[in-house]
């Protein structure tokens, strides 16, 4: 048990009669990403959150305890400090011990340091109840809820899982949506002609057909049958080394026709290791890789590749802990004969982890295989262990505000001649394996990769806004309203239900699996006997039987009051691949977790060109997004901290200006906004004792363009519940159109740091450094 004191400092901005009541600062010494609730295999990290999501100001906050991945002994918190207005106590928590899991290839997690929280100050009943015209919904994006099996995911890819439109809710602003929403989910009735899919399931291989057919090609070209690049080289026969081509879904080969054949060019950069950190100035030792470049040269030579980056030996591994057994490092084909680099649809799915503490990564990496629009984003089809094969891959991440370029070797680790990390289902499947080592590069080596939230790999994969939310604390109408709104706008929806801390993946008898990540993929309102009744239609990614059993499951009663016109346009099917629908009602009592990873404007517009698959409906707005990078720096006075300090207006200022916005739903006038400030180069320089700082950030209404100067007085209409050691903390808000200051900052001053500052909103706006 630990003994808390507190330190505590009036906040003169207080205007609720709470009196001593200011920022807090909750400590645990394990700083890093962590969760209080289990942390094992299968679940990662459970996320506590406060409030529901209409109360003004509410929001979620996450208390973090410190407790191991493991399969039921949980063990103590730490060492934990709370830094509030005055006092100071301190204390440890004693370790209890807990036992190693029997089975040898599911290895333990590291369990990453514990996030620091730092709670300002709380409001009273007045205050809440308060109606200033400001409303505020607080996700932070720092769940590793895990799910690490997959599906078929003919299809059913990227658009059609978003493509869910509202037709028919009517108007009366974001609150009369609302309203209509909790009449729908109290008495099945009361809405408008339903939540209309638009992407219809039958048009991919058309699709599909036309691009391959039209492309013009010059030296290459793709067999649109199996694939297969035309003219390239054998690369497995020149060095001997076997392999099989790729098994490419048909998105996949839209997107390998349109590479080959020059259609489509990313906007790309090369991976330089290293970055910019105030005080340590900027951290790279070699030049950048161009990956057709570097293959066509080892072509040429006849020799395989070998990363000068990330060289296959114990710097690649750890900078700390030496891994427990020898590690040998050697080339798919030299662990298995005819290795491949992507097997097959279903089985591409199935990912299992390894040694590292990475079920972060592996609960990301199982949504991304839902997606196929996003999964060839990042695993480029136009590599292979066949043709063109000369030991050389590249895997394309979101890094701080832009896309890289991963080049590495495929030089793997393992023990006793098997992978020791991050391997697929399949033993001859490679594609997971060296995703994780390029990941692993990107980050400075493989031991950065313990410890993490789902959250940040979601953002590296897909360069979109990742949010949670606890379903068991949500209003149930603004979360039926957000799902709505979020799918209108090309966000990506998941859902996963509370693991037990005692069986893997446990089935329960409504067909649910415990601990297992879900698609949601279309949202629709029925017209039944007795009203309107808004369903989910939920993925599987297993793609079999394992289906939801309950109302309005396949082959089900309900059904029968469903016009079969209505039935047809929203393609339902009775089979058993892992799809099926369920109520909203139902979806709410029975999953836990819900995540929503917003896509700005110029990522789904660039999944269009590269994939032909239109990611939202084109008759609403889609987000907006601005960034600005920017940095904590004590040398040139930026450094301010929390309002606790004198010198908080030191701290960087960026003003916005939103218009009024013009979607067809929000119709009362406010913006919604999603802020986020995320701090960059901590987890790749974990080596110099660059752990997460403690950070938030306020949002002020201001009048005029100048940087604030003194706050005295001011109440933010938006800022992050408590100061927290994640890689990046979001706050979700309405407020009406006009000009605001948002105020990143540390939670200590002279703190050094770079961050990125990212707004999304639905109306137009403007961003600008003030200070």
């Amino acid at each position: 048990m630990s003994d808390e004191e507190e330190y505590y400092e009036e906040d003169e901005n207080q205007d609720d009669g709470g009196g001593d009541d200011g920022y807090e600062y909750e400590q645990d010494d394990n700083n890093g990403g962590g969760y209080d609730g289990q942390y094992d295999q299968n679940q990662g990290y459970d996320q506590q959150n406060y409030g529901d999501y209409g109360d003004q100001y509410g929001g979620q906050q996450q208390d973090y305890g410190n407790q191991p991945q493991n399969y039921g002994d949980q063990y103590g918190g730490g060492y934990n400090q709370e830094y509030q207005q005055g006092d100071y106590q301190g204390g440890y928590d004693d370790a209890n011990q807990y036992e190693e899991p029997e089975e040898e290839e599911e290895e333990e997690d590291e369990v990453e340091p514990e996030p620091e929280e730092h709670p300002e100050y709380e409001q009273s009943e007045e205050e809440e109840e308060e109606d200033d015209g400001y409303t505020q919904v607080e996700a932070h994006t720092n769940q590793a809820s895990d799910g690490t099996e997959g599906g078929n995911n003919e299809s059913h890819g990227l658009g059609s899982m978003i493509k869910g439109a509202m037709d028919g809710f009517g108007g009366g602003g974001f609150d009369g949506v609302v309203g209509q929403i909790g009449s729908l989910i109290s008495q099945g009735g009361g809405g408008g002609g339903g939540l209309t899919n638009v992407f219809s399931s039958g048009g991919m291989e058309s699709i599909v057909g036309n691009l391959i057919s039209s492309a013009s090609h010059q030296f290459f070209g793709i067999n649109p049958a199996t694939g297969a690049i035309i003219g390239a080289i054998a690369g497995n026969i020149i060095f001997q080394m076997g392999g099989q081509n790729n098994s490419l879904s048909s998105i996949g080969k839209v997107v390998l026709d349109n590479i080959i054949s020059g259609k489509f060019k990313r906007d790309i950069h090369p991976f330089t290791p290293g970055g910019t950190v105030p005080g340590l100035g900027f951290q790279q030792q070699f030049q950048t890789i161009n990956f057709q470049q570097e293959r066509q040269r080892c072509l040429d030579q006849r020799i395989l590749f070998e990363d000068p980056q990330f060289p296959a030996n114990d710097s690649s591994l750890y900078y700390k802990t030496r891994p427990d057994e020898p590690i040998v490092w050697k080339r798919p084909g030299e662990i298995y004969e005819n290795p491949q680099l992507i097997v097959g649809e279903k089985s591409r799915f199935d990912v299992k982890q390894g040694a590292l503490g990475d079920c972060w990564l592996l609960a990301a990496v199982a949504n991304l295989t839902l997606r196929d629009e996003l999964f060839y984003r990042v695993v480029p089809p136009d590599q292979s262990f066949t043709e063109n094969y000369a030991g050389i891959f590249h895997f394309q991440f979101w890094r701080y505000g832009q896309w890289v370029d991963v080049v590495i070797d495929d030089r793997l680790p393992t023990v006793d001649g098997r992978l020791c990390y991050m391997r697929s289902q399949e033993n001859n499947e490679f594609w997971s394996a060296l995703l994780e080592k390029a990941y692993a590069k990107l980050y400075g080596g493989y031991e950065n990769l313990d410890g993490g939230t789902t959250a940040e790999a979601l953002e590296d994969f897909t360069g979109g806004l990742t949010e949670f939310f606890d379903l068991e604390k949500a209003d149930k109408a603004t979360t039926l309203a957000m799902l709505v709104r979020g799918m209108q706008m090309g966000s990506l929806f998941g859902c996963s239900i509370d693991a037990d801390e005692n069986v893997k993946e446990a089935q329960l008898t409504n067909g649910l699996v415990r601990g297992h990540a879900y698609s949601i993929t279309a949202i629709q309102t029925v017209n039944t006997y007795g009203g309107q009744i808004p369903l989910l239609r939920i993925r599987n990614p297993w793609g079999n039987s394992k289906e939801w059993n309950g109302p309005w499951s396949d082959g089900s009663g309900e059904w029968n009051q469903v016009d079969p016109h209505q039935k047809e346009q929203m393609g339902v099917q009775f089979a058993k691949d892992g799809e099926f629908w369920m109520s909203f009602d139902d979806f709410m009592t029975n999953f836990t977790q819900m995540e929503c990873c917003n896509l700005s404007a110029d990522v789904m517009n660039e999944i269009s060109e590269m994939t032909g698959v239109e990611v939202h409906d084109k008759q609403q707005h889609q987000w907006v997004e601005k960034q600005e990078d920017g940095e904590w720096n004590s040398r040139q006075g930026t450094a301010g901290g929390c309002q606790n300090n004198e010198t908080y207006c030191q701290n960087p200022q960026y003003g916005t200006t939103f218009q009024v916005p013009y979607d067809s739903i929000e119709q009362d006038g406010k913006c919604t906004v999603i802020v986020a400030v995320l701090q960059k180069y901590r987890r790749e320089l974990r080596s110099k004792n660059l752990d997460n700082l403690p950070i938030g950030f306020s949002v002020y209404r201001i009048e005029g363009g100048g940087a604030l100067t003194d706050t005295s007085g001011k109440k933010p209409v938006a800022r992050t519940r408590v100061f927290i050691n994640m890689r990046e903390v979001t706050v979700r808000f309405r407020v009406p159109p006009g000009q605001y200051i948002v105020v990143p900052c540390t939670f200590d001053a002279y703190d050094d740091a770079s961050f990125l500052l990212r707004v999304f909103s639905n109306a137009e706006f403007q961003t600008s450094r003030l200070r």
